[in-house]
């Protein structure tokens, strides 16, 4: 880990401690721990191989559709049903989601201490009745699950905000909860170090449908806003603040993993052209000032924003000016990570057989 990383780790971890003992600007508090998130994400994606999942256009297409029957479906949960019955079965949904996540922003700290074969050996669980539902883990992965597991323990019996807000950091940089799928062989769980766009094509579709969908569900309908009220679980940040008739501000989680994976994307670009954060500059800042015009807006009317309103212009904005500016519109539009990903192990491949053949010469 870097030393810009490894700040950057440091400073969200104090800015989430900050408000147990300090008075905490809520809207500053926001706009830093949201900015970080998407930072510490960002770099952590950063790998040999690119992450391990790929939206595909058609996903990007159907994300705002599957999205929009969820939120109304919790709408409706929350609306005839007891509010408490419904959070006591999501609480224990996120406690085992909270686990996973903890364990997988954790492991990298706690792997170098741990033997190398606990880190690299498979162990394969299958269902007993689910054949086709199984699980790989490793040993190091069952030790960063302790932590994780009496972290949720406070987490169902408090309810802290802190509590909330660590979960939902954690969430943010490795599930994205929206898009929790569980296929035939495995558990898929999406986020900014998990989950790669692919190409800015399907970056710019997910958040065009996106920005549509915040918009409509916030400014149209009493849906997103009830919803975030009732629902009592890390999907959203809370922020301390002094007003005793709303003592917390919140951000929704979406509104961090989204246009961060895009943001993440960018960094990749210029990684694998051996350029040093260009394209990532322009969208994290692009990030920033949506996000800052958000706040911004919402005080000045003293209402809910869709912060993807202002976010998603911001992000692709700053990108698509910075490219027509350097005139890279066609190498930013042509990149594509699974391409490039299959591109690198042909050359390798080639690279192989060319010293086996030299070799035999020999």
């Amino acid at each position: 880990m870097k030393t810009h990383e490894r700040a950057a780790n440091l400073a969200l971890a104090a800015l989430s401690l900050a408000p147990l003992v300090v008075k905490v600007n809520p809207n500053v508090n926001v706009i830093l721990t949201a900015c970080l998130t998407v930072y510490v994400g960002c770099y952590r994606s950063v790998k040999p191989t690119p992450p391990s999942e790929t939206m595909s256009k058609e996903h990007a297409m159907r994300f705002p559709l599957v999205g929009s029957a969820m939120l109304l479906s919790l709408f409706l949960l929350f609306k005839f049903l007891s509010k408490d019955l419904v959070n006591a079965v999501l609480t224990a949904y996120f406690f085992i989601l909270g686990i996973v996540a903890l364990s997988a922003t954790l492991l990298p700290s706690i792997k170098r201490f741990l033997p190398k074969e606990w880190n690299d050996n498979l162990i394969v669980w299958q269902a007993p009745l689910i054949r086709s539902l199984s699980v790989e883990f490793t040993k190091s992965q069952i030790v960063a699950s302790v932590p994780g597991f009496f972290f949720c323990m406070w987490y169902a019996s408090k309810k802290h905000w802190l509590a909330n807000n660590v979960l939902g950091i954690a969430f943010c940089i490795q599930v994205c909860l929206y898009s929790l799928s569980i296929n035939m062989n495995y558990l898929r769980l999406w986020g900014i170090e998990m989950l790669s766009l692919g190409s800015f094509k399907t970056g710019v579709i997910l958040l065009a449908g996106l920005f549509v969908y915040d918009i409509f569900w916030v400014f149209f309908t009493p849906v997103m806003v009830s919803v975030a009220k009732s629902f009592d679980a890390p999907i959203k940040l809370l922020f301390p603040t002094a007003d005793a008739a709303r003592p917390f501000s919140m951000l929704g989680l979406g509104d961090i993993v989204i246009p961060g994976i895009f943001v993440a994307l960018a960094l990749r670009f210029d990684v694998s052209r051996g350029i040093k954060n260009r394209y990532f500059n322009s969208a994290f800042l692009g990030y920033t000032l949506g996000l800052t015009v958000t706040i911004i807006i919402m005080n000045w009317f003293q209402a809910a924003q869709p912060a993807l309103l202002y976010i998603v212009p911001g992000v692709i904005g700053f990108v698509a000016v910075h490219c027509l500016w350097n005139g890279e519109v066609k190498q930013l539009l042509e990149f594509d990570e699974s391409k490039a990903e299959a591109e690198e192990d042909g050359a390798e491949e080639e690279q192989d057989d060319s010293s086996e053949g030299n070799k035999k010469v020999d």
